[in-house]
């Protein structure tokens, strides 16, 4: 007897399709589509990008050597305090390259996110 009453608590009640549900448009699904931007994600890739980029192009140029090693990689000593072109001069710049990209991911994110906003209020 309990198999009968447990058969007939798991049957599903039927849908009642009595009120068509209202269509959803085009726009709505195209709105609703938009992915809005994680900034810190953005913030961190964007950052990590750019701290292998300048340990990797002041180590290649360490490691290729010559008579003078990366004058033009060396200006960047007047944006980044403390940074040279050796190895903790490289270390030094990939903390700066990671901190600027990481800002830039963050204010890149939120200009994203408040155009989306501004437009998906704008067609309400």
């Amino acid at each position: 007897m309990s198999i009968s009453n447990n058969m007939e608590t798991s049957i599903p009640k039927p849908m009642d399709y009595s009120e068509p549900k209202p269509a959803i448009s085009e726009e709505e699904i195209l709105r609703r589509a938009v992915v809005r931007l994680n900034g810190h994600i953005l913030g961190f890739v964007l950052g990590s990008v750019g701290a292998l980029i300048i340990f990797g192009a002041t180590n290649f140029l360490i490691l290729k050597g010559g008579e003078v090693v990366g004058p033009h990689l060396g200006l960047l000593d007047q944006f980044f305090i403390g940074y040279s072109v050796s190895l903790v001069g490289s270390l030094i710049g990939a903390a700066y390259a990671f901190v600027i990209g990481y800002v830039g991911g963050l204010f890149i994110a939120w200009v994203y996110n408040l155009v989306v906003s501004l437009r998906s209020r704008v067609r309400q």
